[in-house]
């Protein structure tokens, strides 16, 4: 069994806004993919299936509502879902289909946030799918400039949801998400991701951002409300967990590959942040899919 996460080479051509597939089928059958388009996914009538985004694993209800931005490894799987008819609408588009200039205006503001957000992938509320479901159900029926403004409105009521949440950071509201946002976080988070598998110090991330250890030390934990070893673990093990599930190696490699010196501080950081221990993670993955 392959647990490798597909590129996949969407349909989408150049000369088009977005694509919208909208189908009735019995079982989810795609494997875990990403692509460098954006993508929205629509889901009723899944109750039970499995929702991966990332390295968050979990167990869907009648309505699912998910964005996920560029690259952002995701799937679907049949899991304990019954169901004998499965309505799934996923509208994709490029990265490039709004330039920066354009989201830069005012009006286009939560917008904008909100693909910047669709990173670490967004799950809207049963409130808010129930609002948005019947234009999503109906887009592929509208046809030219029609259809640009009704995928447009779509974005715009999604926008500005308040009680959207993102995925692989957790349970964290979609406006608390954002509003500790900077480019001096970016770059160290930026720094530390490409990093993360060597004997980082707080003061080679602070020099990224020509900040001194103290100021830097008290800016991170400001902005997100965790110490710089607590964000720099959360990385770590965020890369552990796709590790357990894209390669063979062992639970004692991934653990040092990701940076920890120490198989048992690993064990304990990744059963808090998971609720199960590396082995279980990756035994509990590997029975999610079955492949014909």
């Amino acid at each position: 069994m392959n647990h490798n996460a597909i590129k996949e080479v969407t349909p989408l051509r150049e000369t088009e806004c977005f694509t919208v597939f909208h189908r009735e089928k019995e079982k989810f059958d795609f494997p875990y993919h990403y692509h460098e388009e954006y993508e929205l996914n629509l889901i009723l009538n899944g109750k039970g299936a499995r929702r991966i985004v990332g390295d968050r694993v979990e167990e869907i209800d009648d309505f699912e509502l998910v964005l996920t931005g560029p690259n952002l490894p995701h799937g679907w799987f049949n899991h304990r879902c019954a169901a004998k008819k499965i309505v799934e609408v996923t509208i994709q588009w490029n990265q490039n289909l709004f330039s920066e200039h354009f989201l830069n205006k005012n009006q286009l503001n939560f917008i904008k946030r909100m693909f910047e957000t669709s990173r670490f992938g967004i799950k809207f509320s049963k409130d808010t799918v129930e609002k948005a479901a019947p234009e999503i159900l109906t887009l592929h029926k509208t046809i030219g400039f029609d259809s640009v403004i009704k995928f447009m409105l779509i974005l715009r009521e999604l926008s500005v949801s308040n009680d959207a949440k993102t995925l692989v950071e957790g349970d964290m509201l979609l406006d608390k998400s954002l509003n500790f946002r900077s480019r001096r976080l970016d770059a160290a988070f930026a720094f530390m991701n490409k990093n993360y598998n060597a004997l980082l110090t707080l003061k080679e991330v602070a020099d990224q951002v020509n900040m001194s250890e103290v100021s830097f030390s008290r800016f991170i934990k400001k902005r997100t409300g965790k110490t710089f070893i607590d964000n720099l673990n959360e990385i770590r093990l965020g890369h552990a967990t796709r590790m357990l599930i894209e390669t063979s190696n062992t639970v004692a490699e991934i653990c040092y590959l990701c940076g920890f010196n120490n198989i048992s501080n690993f064990n304990r950081a990744f059963k808090r942040k998971k609720n199960c221990t590396p082995s279980e993670y990756r035994v509990n993955f590997s029975g999610s899919r079955i492949f014909i």
